[in-house]
């Protein structure tokens, strides 16, 4: 299978508005094994609010690599959550 996960991860906050821990929460589309997807290769990529990174650049250049997917419908979807 050919899997895109996107993670969002979140803070969870104790009762006094501390911080506790963090969670991430997966979107996983599976897809089934196909040619073309090899091409996308293995990679992962993050974007994180209040640096200087530009989510304009980031979400241009993710889209960009990903436009390989159009058309295509996946064979599976799971959500999960994940403490760390």
């Amino acid at each position: 299978m050919f899997t895109l996960d996107l993670t969002r991860q979140f803070e969870v906050n104790d009762a006094e508005g501390e911080h506790d821990h963090y969670v991430q929460v997966h979107c996983e589309l599976r897809y089934e094994p196909q040619t073309s997807l090899r091409d996308l290769g293995s990679f992962d990529t993050w974007f994180i609010h209040d640096t200087d990174g530009d989510l304009g650049a980031w979400a241009d250049s993710l889209s960009s690599r990903l436009a390989l997917l159009e058309g295509h419908k996946p064979a599976e979807i799971i959500l999960y959550e994940d403490p760390i």
